[in-house]
C-alpha cells in the first residue's frame, strides 16, 4: 500500500502544478456555461437593471440561461472560452506551483534533521495558501481581466445606437405648413449612422483585439484591473485548502496513506468551496465589476459624462452598492458564483488524484524523450 502512494509524493512543484493546471481546465471547461452567467450578473448592477427594465427574476441563473440560448444561441455560453481556459490553466499551475514550493520550502526550513515532519497547522496552511495565491494573481490576472471582458459580451459593454436615424413621415399627402415641417437628416448624418452601425457590428471579439481595447482604455496597467481585490481574494483558495485539509483529516482519521475516494472527496470540496465563497463573495463581485467596466465614465441625468471613472477600485464599488442596495446587493449573484465555484472546485478535488497520476506519466514520458534525444 504504501509503495502504491510513493510516486504522487515523489511529484516535483511542477507535476504538482501541472496536475492542478489539467484538473482545473476540465472542472471549469464542464461547468463554463454558469461561469459565464454568473460573471454577467455580477458585472450589471442593479441600477443598470432598473434602467434596461429587467427584474431580479429575470437576472437569475435559469432565466439568462435561457436568454442568453435564445440571443446569442450556444455559442452565447462558451464566449471567452479560450481565455478563460488559458486563465484557469495558468492560475491552477502558477498557484499549485508555488503553494507546492513554498510548503515544501517551509517544511524543510521548519523541520530539524533526522525528526520527521509535524503537521502543519490551518494558520500556516492558510498563509502558505495565501502567499502563493498572491504570487500566482500577479502573474495570471491579465488574462482573468481579458476572459471577463469577453464573457459579458462587447456588445453588451460597447453596444449604442445602431439604427438610422428616423424619418418623420407627414400624416397626409399635403403640403405640410411651417409648423409641421420635417427635418431630414443630412446625407452626413446618414453616413454616419450607417458606418457606426457596421463598425458595431463587426466588433472583433479575439483575445488580441480585446486586449488592445483595454490597453487603449486605461493603459498597460488596465491589464492588472482588479489586481488590488485579487491580493484580498488569496483567502478564498487558501480557506478553501485549509478546511479541505481539516475536514480530510477527520475522515482519515489523520493517517495520509488512507485515501477517501472521489465522491466523499467532491462533498469535502463543496463543502469547503461554499464557506470560502461565502465569506469572500463581495470582493468577488467587486473584482468583476471594476474588470468589466474599466474606465467608463459614469453618465449624469443629462448625458454628459463626469470626469470620473465608474468605479474607482474594489472599495467604491462596494460603497456605491451598498447605498443603491444595501449589504444584499453586496451579494448579487452569489448563488451562481456558489453553483459553479463548488461543481468546479468539487470536480477538481475528485479527480486530483487522477491528474497527478497523469502529470506523472506525462513527466516520466518526457524525461524519457530528452535522455533519448541526441545531445
Amino acid at each position: 500500500m504504501g509503495s502504491q502512494s510513493k510516486p504522487v509524493q515523489q511529484l516535483t512543484p511542477f507535476g504538482h502544478a501541472l496536475a492542478g493546471a489539467l484538473g482545473g481546465v476540465f472542472s471549469n471547461a464542464v461547468v463554463y456555461p454558469l461561469d459565464t452567467v454568473k460573471t454577467r450578473i455580477q458585472a450589471t448592477s442593479s441600477d443598470e437593471s432598473r434602467r434596461k427594465g429587467k427584474s431580479a427574476q429575470s437576472t437569475s441563473i435559469t432565466s439568462l440561461l435561457l436568454q442568453i440560448l435564445k440571443q446569442e444561441g450556444v455559442a452565447g455560453f462558451y464566449k471567452g472560452f479560450g481565455a478563460s481556459m488559458l486563465n484557469t490553466f495558468s492560475m491552477q499551475y502558477a498557484y499549485f506551483f508555488f503553494y507546492s514550493f513554498v510548503r515544501s520550502t517551509y517544511i524543510k526550513r521548519t523541520t530539524k534533521a533526522g525528526k520527521k515532519p509535524e503537521a502543519l497547522s490551518t494558520a500556516v496552511e492558510l498563509i502558505l495558501g495565501a502567499v502563493a495565491g498572491a504570487l500566482a494573481q500577479i502573474f495570471t490576472i491579465p488574462v482573468s481581466v481579458i476572459a471577463t471582458r469577453q464573457q459579458i459580451g462587447r456588445s453588451v459593454a460597447v453596444k449604442k445606437s445602431n439604427s438610422l436615424p428616423s424619418i418623420p413621415t407627414p400624416r397626409s399627402q399635403d403640403q405640410p405648413s411651417p409648423s409641421e415641417q420635417v427635418t431630414l437628416p443630412s446625407v452626413t448624418q446618414v453616413e454616419q449612422s450607417v458606418e457606426e452601425s457596421h463598425v458595431e457590428r463587426t466588433t472583433d471579439d479575439s483575445f488580441l483585439a480585446v486586449a488592445r481595447e483595454i490597453i487603449q482604455e486605461d493603459g498597460v496597467t488596465g491589464l492588472w484591473l482588479g489586481i488590488h481585490s485579487s491580493l484580498v481574494l488569496t483567502v478564498n483558495p487558501a480557506i478553501t485548502y485549509g478546511v479541505f485539509e481539516r475536514v480530510k483529516s477527520i475522515f482519515t482519521l489523520g493517517d495520509p496513506t488512507v485515501k477517501m475516494g472521489p465522491w466523499r472527496a467532491f462533498l469535502v470540496g463543496a463543502l469547503s468551496k461554499t464557506l470560502a465563497t461565502i465569506v469572500t463573495y463581495p470582493y468577488i463581485m467587486a473584482k468583476v465589476r471594476v474588470q468589466a467596466h474599466g474606465s467608463k465614465l459614469e453618465s449624469s441625468e443629462k448625458g454628459s459624462t463626469t470626469a470620473a471613472p465608474k468605479y474607482n477600485g474594489a472599495l467604491d464599488v462596494l460603497r456605491k452598492v451598498y447605498k443603491s442596495g444595501g449589504i444584499i446587493g453586496w451579494y448579487q449573484g452569489m448563488s451562481a458564483q456558489i453553483l459553479k465555484a463548488v461543481l468546479a472546485q468539487a470536480f477538481l478535488f475528485m479527480t486530483k488524484e487522477q491528474f497527478e497520476q497523469y502529470a506523472l506519466i506525462i513527466m516520466v514520458a518526457w524525461g524519457r524523450l530528452r535522455n533519448a534525444s541526441p545531445a
